[in-house]
């Protein structure tokens, strides 16, 4: 998979959402993806559930979510 940047897929609005993390463009929370992942769903499921959806953004999520456990800095 090519490299991901977060923030190339992944952005907080205050008008989108709440201000939640969301997929750019969308209005599909991060949290969405990754509760589905966790409840065993695969890739190609959420892709033909949200078919404005890519792999990237659902690397990109899988990203933010690990740079958010580990407190690091999120590259831009």
């Amino acid at each position: 998979m090519a490299h991901v940047t977060v923030f190339e897929r992944v952005e907080l609005n205050p008008k989108v959402c709440n201000g939640k993390p969301v997929i750019k463009g969308t209005r599909i929370p991060v949290t969405v993806i990754l509760d589905q992942i966790a409840d065993g769903e695969s890739w190609e499921s959420d892709l033909a559930g949200y078919p404005e959806l890519t792999k990237e953004d659902i690397h990109a999520a899988l990203l933010y979510a690990r740079a958010s456990l580990d407190h690091s800095e999120l590259e831009h």
